[in-house]
């Protein structure tokens, strides 16, 4: 089984990554949504050093941008206040014309993974006038979703193809491709991997949305792994059924043989405490029973103030003997 931390602030230093290592880190996920490969280059150097310095191999994945929406960057951080009003394009917050070509009124949007969440009251031109549901601190580059709704976008961004091209120089082993749609998406992904002369990269495909899950028999055939990515696929439906979704989700996996990892959440609160909740920790040995190939850790090693605790959690966790 391989256990993923997400290379961060938090645990960008060698000491840090050393522990990480020794407390199990088999391998670790690199988010490109921010950032491009080549300026990730100290990080990587440090992770690998860390790595060959405790006789570990490990897999390197990089996560693209891919069709994920986002705010643009703003100059600085903007209060949303339930009940008040919010503008979203010209003169307000930010958006892809995308967004404001495939929202209508009363339709609800979803930012900072639904941290914070927005109703569409009209559509004007360049702009969408919307009230505050659920209100906080909206950053630069956030997510966006429109629940319930497909905005289009390129499997690819043209950043994600300059760091494919970049992946062998910087040791990746594999390229999550989020929000896959079909295996449209996943075959997009080879045949830019193949014109970058990296064709023998694994592709793990991200379940992340409903259009997803209604292709998944074809992204099973087509991808090499699947990651249960319980973040962006918990805003896509009410969150009680997102249990169910994930059983459904491991039992077709593992009828197709197709390894999967399971993603977010998995250990949040450590983020601010150093000891999980017992809901987390029932939540990691309830994935290795369904058969996960892969336990991925996000902010808590990203930003969390315990990376390589959060690890030994996980590690110690997974590998607990089975009932019989």
């Amino acid at each position: 089984m391989d256990f993923y931390a997400t290379l961060g602030a938090a645990c960008a230093d060698a000491g840090t990554l050393r522990a990480l290592f020794d407390a199990g880190m088999t391998a670790a996920r690199l988010n490109l949504s921010h950032t491009m490969l080549s300026d990730c280059a100290p990080l990587l150097e440090r992770f690998f050093a860390a790595a060959a310095a405790a006789g570990v191999r490990p897999r390197l994945v990089i996560d693209l941008q891919g069709p994920e929406v986002r705010v643009g960057a703003l100059a600085a951080p903007v209060s949303l206040v339930e009940g008040e009003p919010a503008l979203l394009g010209e003169g307000g917050v930010p958006v892809p014309g995308s967004v404001l070509t495939a929202a209508e009124p009363g339709d609800r949007i979803s930012l900072d993974d639904s941290a914070l969440l927005l109703e569409v009251i009209s559509r004007e031109t360049g702009s969408l006038r919307c009230r505050v549901l659920r209100g906080g601190l909206l950053k630069s580059r956030k997510s966006l979703a429109i629940l319930d709704r497909e905005i289009a976008a390129p499997a690819l961004t043209e950043d994600d193809r300059t760091n494919l091209r970049d992946a062998k120089r910087f040791g990746a082993t594999d390229v999550l491709q989020p929000f896959v749609r079909g295996a449209e998406d996943i075959r997009t992904v080879r045949e830019a991997l193949t014109a970058a002369g990296v064709g023998e990269l694994r592709v793990m495909a991200k379940i992340e949305n409903r259009r997803g899950l209604s292709h998944l028999d074809e992204i099973l055939d087509a991808a090499d792994e699947l990651c249960i990515a319980r973040g962006d696929l918990g805003n896509a439906m009410p969150l009680w059924e997102l249990p169910r979704i994930q059983k459904e989700i491991a039992r077709r996996c593992r009828e197709r043989g197709t390894p999967f990892c399971v993603a977010t959440q998995l250990l949040w609160s450590m983020q601010e405490r150093a000891v999980p909740t017992r809901a987390e920790v029932s939540d990691i040995y309830n994935a290795v029973l369904d058969g996960a190939a892969g336990l991925m850790l996000t902010g808590e090693t990203a930003v969390g103030k315990y990376p390589a605790e959060a690890m030994r959690y996980l590690v110690r966790t997974a590998q607990m003997p089975k009932n019989e």
